[in-house]
């Protein structure tokens, strides 16, 4: 299993294009409905700086292969991604230490 969660900082008047684009991506999701992934996106208050976005990826194929890299819009949302950015993405592997969700 493998998990990333992604950070990045875009411009302010670029923060609502770039939420667009999420939300694109997540239609595609819903539509396509992949196996073997969980993915969030948050975006965090605006500050001076610019707009933080933050994006949780798990993927549990049992190829190893990430079915949101496959995705068409998930390719265009990344292409236009430096045009909104401030600094560059940074991406980390993360592991989990404990989730809670209410049954």
């Amino acid at each position: 299993m493998n998990r990333v969660i992604v950070q990045y900082r875009t411009r302010n008047e670029a923060a609502d294009e770039n939420q667009a684009a999420i939300e694109t991506v997540f239609a595609a999701l819903a539509e396509g409905d992949p196996e073997g992934l969980s993915y969030t996106s948050m975006r965090l208050e605006e500050e001076e700086a610019g707009t933080v976005f933050v994006h949780v990826a798990e993927v549990r194929t049992e190829d190893g292969s990430n079915p949101l890299a496959a995705l068409a819009e998930f390719g265009e949302f990344q292409t236009g991604l430096p045009d909104r950015t401030v600094e560059p993405p940074l991406a980390r592997q993360a592991t989990v230490i404990g989730s809670y969700r209410p049954q």
